[in-house]
């Protein structure tokens, strides 16, 4: 178990690590820089680098937790990468089948494994499926969302590339926005967050608001949340219009 910095979540369980980049989000992706600094480190599970690996180890973690936790599921990688085998992929949900206590996120930008393999997986109620949605170009990963029969379904829009066309959030419980973060962060504007909110404000959809992601992105130069002392200190800030959205998906 990890504790997570990702403001969304509490924390991660890696069952697999690595990944292959497959559209324009990935470019500058956090994980393979993370994986190949633990590799250069000697971290066993990371012994690949950022090749995808099955971390048969980390399998059985969630067994042994007590305490009920929200889970990012494969933080450093995508549990639906051809890669993974159907029988490994069934093992993963097995084990949060298992614990109910536990509620379990997982994101991928790879819905369409998922749509082959949803009719031979079970989809407790603890499980929420997202997909990863950058720019206009992948919109299409929402419609196939949808489709599928978990519980809570959520996007997350980060890195937000572009000006987000798509307004039909009906059957999303939770949508998740970011800009980037890093040397090379791509530009983040606030009109595309205010497009979003206010369709996650029509469909009573849950509207979380992570991070500008760097403070030059930021049009209020002010806003507290860039200090690191805040209670809500995010990378760039994470105020828009003076407010903070951390809004979570109803559960009941």
């Amino acid at each position: 178990m990890n504790k997570s910095n990702i403001e969304w979540t509490e924390i991660t369980w890696n069952p697999t690590t690595g990944c292959t980049k497959v559209s324009t989000g990935c470019k500058n992706c956090y994980a393979e820089r993370w994986a190949n600094m633990q590799h250069k480190r000697g971290i066993n599970q990371y012994r690949n680098g950022f090749e995808l690996t099955l971390a048969t180890e980390r399998l059985n973690d969630p067994l042994k937790w007590k305490k009920p936790q929200i889970v990012f599921v494969n933080s450093m990688s995508d549990l639906f990468h051809d890669k993974v085998e159907t029988e490994y992929v069934k093992k993963v949900f097995s084990v949060m089948n298992n614990t109910p206590q536990h509620t379990y996120q997982i994101l991928t930008k790879r819905i369409e494994r998922v749509k082959e393999l949803s009719d031979n997986i079970f989809w407790s109620d603890n499980i929420w499926l997202g997909v990863s949605v950058e720019n206009n170009e992948f919109v299409e990963r929402i419609e196939m969302l949808k489709k599928i029969p978990a519980k809570i379904k959520f996007i997350s829009f980060e890195p937000l590339l572009g000006d987000i066309k798509y307004n039909d959030f009906t059957d999303i419980d939770w949508v998740l926005i970011g800009g980037e973060s890093g040397g090379k962060a791509r530009k983040f504007e606030k009109e595309w967050i205010i497009s979003i909110r206010n369709n996650c404000k029509k469909h009573n959809t849950a509207f979380f608001f992570k991070q500008w992601g760097k403070r030059i992105f930021n049009p209020n130069q002010k806003d507290p949340t860039i200090d690191k002392k805040h209670p809500f200190h995010a990378k760039g800030g994470c105020m828009v219009d003076n407010e903070i959205y951390r809004e979570y998906p109803n559960i009941e």
